[in-house]
């Protein structure tokens, strides 16, 4: 049965079936399930939203369908927010999609005051589910805009994934991306830096002191986005990690 089902997906165009296979077949309560489950897959559905949920830093992390996926690189960046966190330090997980960051960092950090926020409605629902029993508190809305304003000043770590595909490439993302996640959540406009220059235009001013903003970027696009943010008076430095093809952009006021 197992390899029948591989091959079923290995033919609608899954790279690692196998592997599909068995989280497809773990995740389905019966024979039933299972079948409805292998349709929607084989009908281009991301696996993570087929079966409800994604591994991220060695976490479940709940999926819903038409939010986007957790990617295996965004892993560095909960990880650098992860290292700057302590008990007690405000976190923001900002453009949260399903509130991975936040959820590796309310889970490792006790004491650790996490925030998160998106401007989809169907990502917010989503990061509610993940964060919200870990006492996380989840915003709808654009951006900063979404955040309490009480946090003006105090963040002590930003994480953020913001979209940096520029709008041309969209269309050559794999289907399971560009056919089943909101375009807010992809397109980051013609050069794939519009929404990391809206970042960079607040963000000094929402950074405590010893604050640090961490941000999700491309190889490509690191340097336009560490010249962002030296722009907004902070110091940048681009940390990579080749096996996961992972780039994020660390930034923090000068002399800290």
């Amino acid at each position: 049965m197992s390899d029948a089902l591989a091959e079923r997906l290995r033919t609608a165009g899954c790279v690692f079936a196998e592997d599909e296979a068995l989280v497809l077949r773990e995740s389905a309560a019966d024979d039933a399930e299972l079948d409805r489950m292998v349709v929607r897959r084989v009908a281009g559905e991301p696996l993570e939203a087929v079966v409800g949920w994604a591994s991220f830093c060695g976490l479940r992390v709940l999926v819903s369908p038409a939010v986007f996926v957790p990617r295996r690189r965004t892993e560095l960046l909960a990880e650098q927010a992860l290292d700057r966190t302590r008990s007690g330090s405000t976190v923001v997980d900002l453009c949260c999609g399903t509130g991975a960051v936040g959820l590796v960092v309310a889970t490792h950090v006790p004491g650790a005051q996490v925030h998160a926020a998106d401007v989809e409605p169907a990502a917010v629902a989503c990061a509610r589910r993940n964060l919200e029993p870990l006492g996380a508190d989840v915003h709808e809305g654009d951006l900063f805009a979404a955040l309490p304003p009480s946090l003006r000043g105090r963040v002590d770590v930003l994480a953020v994934n913001a979209p940096y595909v520029p709008t041309s490439a969209v269309a050559l993302m794999p289907p399971e991306a560009r056919d089943h996640e909101p375009l807010v959540a992809l397109d980051g406009g013609t050069d794939g830096l519009d929404v990391h220059r809206r970042v960079a235009a607040e963000v000094s001013g929402w950074l405590s002191l010893d604050g640090v903003v961490v941000v999700e970027t491309s190889v490509a696009q690191a340097p336009g986005t560490a010249s962002l943010l030296e722009r907004a008076g902070l110091v940048p430095a681009v940390v990579h990690d080749e096996e996961r093809d992972a780039t994020v952009v660390v930034a923090t006021h000068p002399g800290r």
